[in-house]
């Protein structure tokens, strides 16, 4: 009988390597463990929660279970996502167990699953997650109004319900709807070009759009879910709105504001929060001159400031505004190019948590040109991350079980783990999470 008790770190990521590799016999076991997952024999380990004294891991893996039951039993997408959510979900806690991460995350593909129920044309790959569909826009800017709430009883919305019921039935962890914000909902059914050029010529007309999306879907898509589960919380993702993509000006006055305005008298306000804003550097930046364009994207970033860092007021606006978005923790980002220094001090000052985010380019296979180099250079930031969290850890008033039995990510947070992630770069970094010694709680958080 197969235990995945015998794959505690790092022996499912060694499993992970060989079948991405395709050894002899990986495959097979492969099998068995996943025969076993969706089978429910490990449904009493999924309930174990993570250590409270610890700095924990998260991943986002749907992609990665993707490719691992595709392989193994030729599922494709629609299936995957749709069908049957005890393999959903078994398939998606076996590859986090196996990776060695010891705080579950469940996700799904959010961006399309939240416009797919609006009517929008989606794609559906065989072995790639959904999207929708470029070329075949839902709305443009003389139909955007007629846009009207969709049911939230069936379709998408219902398969959402029901991968999270399995969820908490086998972890114990709240629900957690995961949703676009009203901006990254917009790029995706009126377009990502015709968004951006409204932003910059018509940002009254964007404005309304967002909160009409706000009021009409989204709004009402996170009532259905409290309704639904009254101990829930509610992540929206607004990647499309980020600093790096519009500016830090137009996150705030559009992508945040929609956010504020479509949390007004919202009773559960407090369980929703957005966490991946990326691009904070922006903030930082002074006119680029030719010369730092040549030297490269982080040579120029270590040239945008000012003044230091921690004192910088346009950060620092960005900071609040992000934090009236996200009052549950600190989120730092790769693509925020920002050192973790920063957000320690915010993290402390605020008496947040802090998580930092491993991004999918990181870690991925295809992009290392010198893997050593690579290999020796994950180690430094993951040691300098994990003992910046525990920091943070020791700093802030904590609840006594350091919100291990709460659904978001904390605290090395893997933003994308796919079939061309590096393991390598995966077992560096858990290492470090590993080694890190248990922390002595601050007298209020210990209470």
């Amino acid at each position: 009988m197969t235990k995945i008790e015998e794959y505690a770190f790092p022996k499912g990521l060694d499993l992970l390597r060989r079948w991405q590799a395709e050894e002899p016999g990986a495959k097979e076991e492969m099998r068995q463990v996943f025969d076993a997952a969706i089978a429910g024999e490990f449904d009493a380990n999924f309930a174990v929660k993570a250590d409270p004294n610890r700095v924990n891991s998260v991943a986002s893996v749907h992609m990665l279970a993707l490719a691992v039951l595709n392989d193994l039993y030729g599922i494709e997408t629609r299936e995957y996502y749709h069908e049957d959510p005890y393999r959903y979900v078994r398939a998606n806690l076996a590859v986090s167990r196996l990776m060695g991460v010891n705080k579950f995350y469940i996700t799904w593909a959010l961006y399309a699953w939240t416009c797919e129920p609006l009517g929008q044309v989606m794609m559906y790959p065989d072995k790639f997650p959904p999207g929708a569909d470029p070329d075949q826009m839902l709305i443009n800017k003389e139909n955007w109004r007629e846009l009207t709430t969709p049911d939230f009883t069936t379709g998408v919305p219902q398969t959402i319900s029901n991968i999270l019921r399995v969820h908490e039935e086998l972890t114990g962890l709240p629900p957690l709807l995961q949703i676009s914000a009203p901006y990254s909902l917009a790029a995706d059914i009126y377009g990502q070009e015709p968004l951006l050029a409204d932003v910059v010529h018509d940002p009254d007309e964007v404005n309304a759009l967002l909160d009409h999306l706000g009021d009409v879907v989204l709004g009402p898509w996170m009532d259905h879910h409290i309704e639904t589960f009254p101990n829930g919380w509610i992540e929206l993702s607004d990647a499309s709105g980020s600093p790096f993509f519009i500016g830090p000006e137009n996150c705030k006055a559009m992508s945040i504001r929609s956010i504020r305005h479509m949390l007004e008298d919202k009773p559960y306000a407090d369980r929703v929060f957005d966490n991946n804003y990326r691009g904070d550097h922006v903030a930082l930046a002074k006119p680029k001159t030719r010369g730092s364009r040549r030297r490269g994207r982080r040579a120029a970033v270590a040239e945008e400031a000012q003044v230091p860092v921690n004192e910088n007021p346009a950060l620092l606006s960005l900071t609040d505004a992000k934090v009236s978005v996200n009052p549950v923790f600190i989120m730092r980002l790769d693509a925020d190019l920002v050192d973790i220094s920063f957000y320690e001090e915010q993290a402390k000052a605020r008496n947040l948590p802090l998580t930092s985010g491993i991004g999918s380019p990181q870690i991925d296979r295809n992009s290392i040109e010198d893997l050593d180099a690579t290999k020796a250079a994950t180690r430094a930031q993951a040691r300098e991350h994990v003992a910046a969290i525990r920091r943070v850890c020791e700093a802030v008033d904590l609840p006594s079980d350091n919100h291990v039995g709460m659904p978001w990510p904390s605290h090395i947070y893997f933003e994308d783990v796919n079939l061309h992630s590096q393991f390598d770069l995966v077992e560096i970094i858990l290492e470090e999470v590993y080694n890190s010694a248990p922390y002595r709680l601050t007298a209020q958080a210990a209470e």
